[in-house]
């Protein structure tokens, strides 16, 4: 494990003082598995999958119009006016 060193405010660290008891765990546990969660639920991709998941949506859909190229614009403030 690496050492690391952060500041928080008394509030943040009182709240979780009482957390870590009250799950007889660690602060630093506590820390870690935030940090877990926080990782694993980034939506963050990386362009490359980004551009993959367009390519690969492009196509899939079907609105039954005919004009949407054209038209665009107009369905578009249609959709945000409902």
């Amino acid at each position: 494990m690496v050492r690391t060193q952060i500041q928080l405010t008394e509030e943040q660290t009182n709240a979780l003082r009482k957390l870590a008891l009250s799950q007889h765990l660690s602060m630093a546990e506590i820390i870690r598995r935030a940090v877990d969660n926080i990782l694993k639920s980034s939506t963050a991709i990386d362009r490359e999958e980004r551009k993959k998941r367009a390519i690969d949506a492009a196509g899939r859909f079907s609105s039954g119009k005919r004009d949407i190229a054209r038209e665009h614009d107009k369905y578009l403030a249609e959709a945000f006016s409902k």
